[in-house]
């Protein structure tokens, strides 16, 4: 079994990276993304939840993360949780089958800030991208998916996304095997990264 971590900034484009290589692992991967790990908010008023830094490693709940990346590793099958970004909750009823795979990949923006993650990992990537076209991505995303407007998007990012992308996740690319300038648009990397770890894979088969 194999664990990559793929990090990035908010709109670098780790989603493509993450969908491009899965596209050629098929059946053998599975992708346990950062954002289904927010701690739930529910007990808190609706105003408090809409001021959440989602940019803050303080917000991920790691432990559940760690503890259910470990159960996948033994062969064991997980309930994914599932959190909303409209209710800033995480669902009480439903959760996400997810078993054992080949390879499973860590996905988001954070992921590279926790320790304990991050020894969990077999190849860690970085996906880097210029902050303008991230703050093009980010608008896009937010504005199409998570019904913000134009303004929030720009004051959220001011004052939380680009700050803490200098505090927190810039500085974690140090830790990263492999960076992928370009972003996602970087198809020559990705198709390199895919057969390292197809290659990866048959020498463990072998």
């Amino acid at each position: 079994m194999l664990v990559i971590g793929i990090a990035g900034g908010s709109g670098s484009g780790k989603t493509t990276v993450v969908n491009s290589i899965a596209n050629q692992l098929k059946e053998r991967v599975v992708v346990i993304p950062q954002d289904s790990y927010y701690k739930d908010s529910s007990h808190l008023p609706l105003e408090e939840r809409q001021q959440i830094n989602f940019d803050h490693p303080d917000a991920i709940d790691f432990r559940l993360l760690c503890k259910q990346l470990k159960q996948l590793k033994e062969g064991e099958t997980i309930q994914q949780p599932i959190y909303s970004y409209l209710t800033c909750s995480r669902s009480k009823t439903e959760t996400i089958t997810v078993k054992p795979a080949d390879v499973i990949i860590i996905e988001g923006i954070l992921v590279f800030t926790c320790k304990e993650l991050r020894d969990q990992m077999d190849i860690k990537i970085f996906v880097d991208a210029d902050d303008d076209d991230r703050l093009m991505r980010v608008m896009a995303r937010d504005i199409l998916e998570r019904g913000k407007t134009v303004e929030t998007v720009i004051e959220r990012y001011t004052k939380t996304v680009k700050p803490m992308y200098l505090q927190f996740i810039e500085p974690s690319k140090r830790y990263a095997d492999i960076i992928i300038p370009q972003g996602g648009h970087n198809k020559v990397a990705i198709d390199i990264i895919s057969a390292t770890i197809e290659k990866s894979l048959g020498e463990q088969n072998a």
